[in-house]
């Protein structure tokens, strides 16, 4: 792999990690696209360590509440504040996806990463995000939120394994589903993304140094990702507070469309 290519890599995780356009996706499809050789799941997780350090900076001010309430959730054993309430629905939400990753490991890595699932699944994710951001009322906060809606959101990012999805994407679909308002399901969505990152990249980045150690592409890669995520996550979080997602549902459909246009073109088959 060039500088280049980690370099393109690393801004197309930093950008599409936290819009719900699935990361995993932009991933899997931009060495597929341009003729470049994988870099493997294994690299994409080291990437994730560059939008890990982007979400702790940005929320930096959230997590040192939160980190405060899990103290002292642990000291009185008891729910009192709406940090507690909040430090513990967020440990409700990773634990779904903690255990679909584990069990559903070597299928991420292998059959649900070929293109044309992913190109499905941007479309359908991408309708289904409108339709609810549509049609579903924003008339809660996430002061109303109940652990009920936190394990409903923490399924729904069980889906993300599957390229396409979008961790983001399903999250605050969901949330917006249960009646958060948008930038209140994007604010969860994006504080409860780094607990499962920090797991993924604990386990995988290891796997990554062990296959090529520390190299000037990797570095380029998670210093980009980095500071490209920061910058997404300020766009959308500004955005979402005077509009809709109904532009990313949009930019799904078409990504997804060209895809399979493309594969069925390489195929041999018209329409």
């Amino acid at each position: 792999m060039t500088v280049l290519q980690a370099f393109v890599l690393g801004i197309v995780q930093g950008l599409s990690e936290f819009l719900p356009i699935s990361s995993s996706a932009h991933l899997s499809l931009t060495p597929w696209l341009f003729g470049w050789e994988s870099p493997g799941l294994a690299f994409d997780i080291s990437l994730h360590v560059g939008t890990l350090v982007a979400v702790v900076f940005y929320f930096r001010r959230e997590w040192r509440e939160l980190i405060v309430a899990w103290f002292s959730l642990l000291r009185k054993g008891k729910i009192e504040t709406i940090a507690e309430r909040r430090a513990a629905y967020l440990l409700i939400a990773t634990i779904p996806a903690g255990i679909a990753g584990l069990a559903l490991e070597e299928y991420a890595e292998t059959v649900f990463r070929a293109p044309v699932i992913t190109a499905l699944m941007l479309i359908i994710l991408g309708v289904i995000l409108w339709a609810v951001d549509r049609w579903v009322p924003h008339r809660r906060s996430l002061d109303d939120m109940r652990w009920t809606d936190a394990l409903l959101i923490g399924i729904a990012q069980c889906l993300a394994l599957v390229p396409g999805v979008s961790r983001s994407g399903s999250t605050i679909t969901m949330g917006r589903a249960l009646g958060f308002d948008r930038q209140g399901a994007a604010v969860f969505s994006f504080l409860m993304s780094m607990p499962i990152i920090a797991a993924a990249a604990l386990f995988k980045v290891p796997d990554a140094l062990a296959e090529t150690g520390i190299t000037l592409p990797l570095v380029v890669g998670v210093v980009s990702a980095a500071v490209s995520s920061a910058f997404a996550i300020a766009i959308l979080l500004r955005y979402v507070s005077r509009r809709d997602y109904g532009i990313f549902a949009v930019y799904r459909v078409l990504l997804g469309t060209l895809v399979l246009w493309l594969l069925f073109s390489q195929s041999g088959i018209n329409f």
